[in-house]
C-alpha cells in the first residue's frame, strides 16, 4: 500500500507479517489462539503474502480456520 508526502514522493506503508508456522504438520481447528494470527479484524482469512506461510502451510491454515467457524470457536 503506497502513500504520498507532501512532495508528491511514494513510501511504502510496511503490511503486517505473521512468522511461519515453524514445522506444524497437523494445525489443529480448536486451537484458536494459533488460528487468531491468520485472519483480519474482520474475521477474514489473510492471505500467505502477508502471513509468510508456504502455499501447503496456507491451505492447512485455511482449512482449520474453516472448520473452527463451523464449530463456532472463531468468526
Amino acid at each position: 500500500m503506497a502513500m504520498r508526502d507532501r512532495d508528491n514522493t511514494v513510501n511504502m506503508v510496511s503490511k503486517r507479517r505473521v512468522p511461519q508456522i515453524e514445522s506444524l504438520k497437523h494445525i489443529d481447528p480448536r486451537d484458536y489462539e494459533l488460528l487468531r494470527k491468520f485472519t483480519s479484524e474482520q474475521g477474514k482469512i489473510l492471505p500467505a503474502r502477508l502471513t509468510g506461510a508456504s502455499p501447503q502451510q496456507q491451505r492447512s491454515v485455511a482449512r482449520a480456520i474453516r472448520r473452527a467457524r463451523v464449530m463456532g470457536l472463531l468468526r
